[in-house]
């Protein structure tokens, strides 16, 4: 069982830009309820991307902050958790270890790992740094989301604890190497269109190559020129 840091925030203007965005979070001191489509208090600003069941809650590894310091420097939006937007900040816990379908008990509710975080634009902007995006796709270090599958009231300092795992040999790290280094791995790709665990936008990808024999461009979504 990991202790978990709990975080929302509202949408606001992201830095050297008119864009609202609800990836600014900070820790919240009282329970909140969490629902199908996340935690009561939390904002996503641009809904056609961002939120929806599929992608309820993020969590990311504060065991990342380190090494991006490490890369970047002393940044602001590293000092504490929330720096990436996530809802739920914990340590000992990461991509190498979480898979999809996994299933975690959060105070009085049931998550299930549902798909990667996908990075966007946004995090340019937040930190700061012209090709953050990019460094998070190329590294992995991207975190996760959870859809919910029972609602229920979680408090600041609850235990996730894992409970089931459907599909453990699918860890977010081998789903990122599939989808952005090996990414015309047949075999791999043919595992991930018929993972029913995973979210359907990510099964789609899968989907879409096996198709085409063509891997998508997603400059648009990481340097934001769309």
């Amino acid at each position: 069982m990991r202790s978990v840091t709990l975080l929302t925030g509202r949408a606001a203007p992201l830095p050297g830009c008119d864009t609202l965005s609800g990836i600014g979070k900070t820790p919240v001191t009282r329970p909140l309820m969490l629902g199908p489509e996340g935690f009561e208090g939390d904002e996503q600003a641009d809904r056609r991307v961002h939120g929806g069941i599929e992608k309820a809650v993020h969590h990311y590894p504060r065991d990342h902050y380190p090494t991006w310091r490490a890369e970047l420097g002393d940044l602001p939006t590293l000092a504490t958790p929330g720096g990436f937007g996530e809802n739920l900040s914990t340590t000992g816990l990461t991509e190498a270890e979480v898979a999809v379908g996994d299933v975690f008990l959060l105070g009085g509710a049931l998550l299930q790992v549902s798909q990667g975080r996908q990075p966007c634009w946004k995090l340019n902007h937040r930190f700061g740094v012209p090709d953050m995006a990019r460094r998070v796709q190329q590294t992995g270090r991207s975190g996760w989301y959870y859809r919910v599958l029972q609602p229920g009231m979680v408090a600041p300092g609850d235990r996730l604890e894992l409970i089931d795992r459907l599909a453990p040999g699918w860890t977010l790290r081998r789903l990122w190497h599939a989808l952005y280094i090996d990414r015309m791995n047949l075999a791999e790709l043919e595992g991930i269109a018929a993972l029913d665990v995973l979210a359907e936008g990510w099964r789609k990808y899968a989907v879409r190559r096996l198709e085409s024999r063509r891997v998508e461009d997603w400059s648009a979504r990481l340097d934001g020129t769309a």
